[in-house]
């Protein structure tokens, strides 16, 4: 029996209504940004890949040291998008019930008759920011790990489903290792995005002191009601990717694989492990997004450009020769978007 073919949408595929539905995202991913300015300053392409993220159904590791901002971007994100919002910052003594929610016994006093009651975790929410991930042990970090990927929590035996949408925000100090646990590959490749999050310019950090230093609040306006953001959730998916765009992510991903028979030379001598078929489908998602948010209905490979290094980066492990000659994963993903046409 042979294979189920699937094809990509196609312009058919579209109505009135979904176009008009792109112009609505366009304009509200501006008044989104408009909200998020008032609060936050500079990091324009982190609060682009952010958006992209959740609006791709993604989840994004952001990596930066300490005091850019980035609990209060997230905290502003949510504020604008009308969601719940919620923080829980990593310690090594957290356990995955702090995260997940636990059963209690309470009993009835009318009755005297004792039940199992769940108290809900704070992974009961919209926008979760795991402040400082790694800060906690592999198994409190692998709590997220069904949640991410299948939008669900399971305790005592019983599946319970998560609030739509569900987004997953993690932090992570890259200068600080001490009493810390790595991510392992399996749970890094879960984040749709790693995020470089860097320093703001002059003129933006004294912006900030002006903000920052004189009691100013800001005030931030929900946009997108959650109603709406899982319609254009949907929407994403209906957004046109021309052959030659495939044929591009399809070359890019697989140009990762030094096993690859076509690798280059480069990539032979420096790249330990390529990135999975997660790839592509993360690369089309986020361009598809990308394109959506510029008003567009259909993908250019600028799109997914725009979204190579937040999704292979994290993807793609350098080898002892690369750590030697200090080559990163950065420099490979510059090089492989200068070599696949």
């Amino acid at each position: 029996m042979s294979a189920p073919v699937f094809t990509m949408p196609t312009p058919e595929a579209w109505t009135d209504s979904d176009l008009a539905k792109i112009g609505r995202l366009k304009d509200a991913s501006d008044k989104i940004n408009a909200q998020i300015r008032k609060a936050v300053v500079g990091q324009d392409d982190v609060v682009r890949l952010t958006m992209i993220g959740l609006f791709g159904l993604g989840h994004c590791l952001l990596m930066g040291v300490p005091g850019l901002g980035k609990t209060l971007l997230v905290r502003t994100l949510a504020s604008s998008l009308s969601l719940q919002f919620r923080r829980v910052q990593f310690t090594p003594d957290l356990m995955p019930s702090d995260i997940t929610g636990t059963e209690v016994i309470q009993e009835d006093k009318a009755t005297g008759e004792r039940k199992f009651r769940f108290l809900e975790g704070p992974i009961f929410t919209n926008i979760l920011l795991a402040d400082e991930i790694n800060r906690t042990p592999p198994k409190t970090q692998a709590s997220l790990l069904e949640a991410m990927q299948e939008r669900q929590v399971t305790v005592g035996g019983v599946r319970r489903d998560l609030n739509a949408p569900f987004f997953v925000l993690a932090t992570q100090n890259p200068i600080e290792q001490e009493g810390t646990y790595p991510l392992p590959e399996a749970q890094m490749d879960r984040f749709m995005f790693l995020i470089q999050v860097g320093y703001p310019s002059e003129e933006e950090e004294r912006q900030i002191l002006a903000m920052t230093t004189a009691g100013y609040t800001p005030d931030v306006q929900a946009v997108l009601s959650q109603e709406e953001i899982l319609e254009l959730q949907k929407l994403v998916r209906k957004v046109l990717i021309p052959d030659d765009v495939v044929t591009f992510i399809l070359r890019l991903v697989r140009s990762t694989r030094s096993s690859e028979p076509k690798a280059s030379d480069f990539v032979k001598r420096y790249v330990g492990w390529g990135a999975s078929p997660r790839a592509c489908q993360n690369l089309v998602i986020g361009a598809k997004v990308a394109a959506i948010l510029d008003g567009r209905h259909q993908v250019k490979i600028e799109d997914v450009r725009q979204v190579a290094h937040a999704v292979l980066g994290h993807r793609i492990l350098p080898n002892f020769a690369a750590e030697a000659e200090r080559i990163t994963s950065k420099d490979i993903v510059d090089r492989l978007l200068k070599e696949v046409a």
